[in-house]
């Protein structure tokens, strides 16, 4: 199993398609399969143990990911707003590497350790120009084929390893081959380091489907896109879409007569963002997917049945799946487990444990973390229901002990989320001398509508147990979000504990 078998089938099938367009450029499937064929001699030629990229989408990306796979060379995309010392860390890591950067980078980045710089243009010119390796790629499932840092919310990156097996096998057992048709056309604006940008390009290679790429999310740019490019299917984080449906209000029309399907994820989605855009975009089907770097993707989805199900039922607990991620993937086992590793019943928390064969659970320096059967406990904490819809809470990490019980941040920020004053939210513990930790609110008011302190406080009292009523609340214009939609819990923790002193 190789990546580079899922582009030779899609050269194959449909090789005059287009396969990746950025801005007028565009690559077709054909070309794509003979610039990974030259890139791979390039790459090979270098010396290098992997193949590092520090920018932003660009048709480099695809080239450099199956050129990288036909090479038999680890692929690691960085994060391009890393500051310099935080490059150098990571650029140790993976030496010696050959990197490819934007041109106008490449002199600043010169002192990178190990690093054999490329400009992205000279990268791609000479994919194209460079004839193909005389052998054909490796089919060792167990090769590495990308190595993905993790985003770093709650500490330094961890090089999470994802082999040829973990990602092909996410593919072959959730995308039919050449199930797109030619006017298909998928907008990807994830950045390449993020797990669901690796996965969008696999998939949409295997299913035919034109990939748009947009270099940097902007709602304007977005909306422009979608309608310019007739773009049929997208993916976007919690927080792109609260700025994409503030942009239409303010144009008062959605006005995207060919977008078919929107998939969210990356991030939790507040229940009122998400009935909101199903108003706005009533012709459009969502999908919720789960996953982790470690699982190669989604191991989860709330399909679009599903969606327009809970929206229509008047049984609470149909109507609750809306905060849901969804049933497992077939390919995948799900289990909740207690602090003791034993899985619990149905409705009750716990640690979210998956198993299968596109897990990987494996990081570059700590090895392997799956137990012995096979299961990967993912850190995140959640439930599944009576029918088998699986409940997120968020990170084990994030749970506050107060007074011995465990609090869910997730379960208080959902009903607070519920109240027409609250915009955003977040919940997290800070210590405290009589219980541990309290709990406590950071919120982001809606302007239309008054919330102060004590009528929140009232609201959550109403909707639970006393003990999860925030002690304090703070109101803050904006929460710290990463750029791909994760909060980041340890900035607010951090910054109400300097308020308080």
């Amino acid at each position: 199993m190789n990546l580079m078998m899922l582009l030779e089938m899609a050269a194959s099938g449909f090789g005059d398609r287009v396969a990746f367009q950025n801005g007028e450029a565009t690559l077709s499937f054909q070309q794509l399969f003979e610039a990974a064929g030259g890139a791979a001699r390039r790459i090979s030629d270098s010396g290098c143990e992997r193949v590092a990229l520090l920018d932003v989408n660009s048709l480099a990306l695809p080239v450099a990911v199956f050129g990288s796979a036909w090479a038999g060379i680890p692929f690691s995309p960085l994060n391009y707003r890393l500051t310099g010392s935080e490059l150098e860390a990571l650029a140790e890591r993976i030496a010696p590497s050959f990197l490819i950067s934007d041109a106008a980078r490449v002199e600043e980045l010169a002192g990178l350790p190990g690093a054999a710089l490329v400009g992205r243009g000279d990268f791609l010119a000479q994919a194209q120009a460079a004839p193909r390796p005389e052998d054909d790629w490796g089919m060792d499932g167990d090769a590495i084929a990308i190595l993905l840092f993790t985003s770093g919310t709650t500490g330094a990156p961890k090089a999470a390893v994802i082999r040829h097996k973990h990602l092909v096998s996410y593919i072959l057992g959730s995308v039919e081959f050449g199930a797109a048709s030619e006017d298909d056309a998928a907008l990807v604006c994830v950045p390449p380091y993020h797990i669901a940008g690796m996965a969008a390009i696999a998939s949409s290679v295997y299913a035919g489907r034109r990939v748009v790429q947009l270099e940097n999310f902007s709602p304007e740019a977005w909306i422009e896109t979608v309608r310019k490019q007739a773009i049929t299917n997208a993916f976007v984080v919690p927080t792109m879409l609260v700025r994409i449906i503030e942009t239409l209000e303010k144009e008062g029309r959605a006005d995207f007569p060919a977008l078919r399907a929107i998939s969210y994820g990356g991030g939790k989605m507040p229940l009122p963002v998400i009935q909101k855009a199903m108003a706005f975009f009533p012709e459009t089907d969502f999908t919720n997917a789960y996953g982790l770097t470690e699982t190669s993707s989604t191991i989860a989805i709330l399909s679009p049945a599903d969606h327009r199900a809970a929206v229509a039922s008047e049984d609470p607990a149909v109507q609750r799946r809306l905060t849901s991620v969804g049933l497992p993937l077939p390919s995948v086992e799900v289990e909740i487990r207690d602090e003791d590793g034993q899985a619990v019943a149905a409705g009750e928390h716990g640690e979210i444990c998956v198993r299968g064969e596109q897990v990987s659970g494996e990081y570059l320096e700590k090895g392997s973390l799956l137990d012995d059967d096979g299961w990967f406990p993912t850190r995140d904490g959640g439930f599944l229901d009576r029918e088998g819809f699986l409940f997120v809470d968020g990170r084990v990490d994030d749970v506050i002990v107060r007074g011995g019980e465990n609090l869910s941040p997730g379960e208080i920020e959902d009903v607070l989320l519920e109240h027409a004053g609250v915009r955003d939210c977040a919940v997290v513990g800070m210590p405290d001398e009589q219980w541990g930790e309290t709990v406590v609110a950071v919120v982001v008011s809606d302007a239309a509508v008054s919330a102060d302190e004590a009528a929140l406080q009232e609201w959550v009292k109403d909707r639970l147990r006393s003990s999860r009523v925030p002690s304090r609340i703070a109101f803050w214009a904006e929460l710290p979000y990463n750029e791909i939609g994760k909060l980041l819990r340890r900035s607010v923790k951090a910054r109400l504990g300097e308020n308080a002193s």
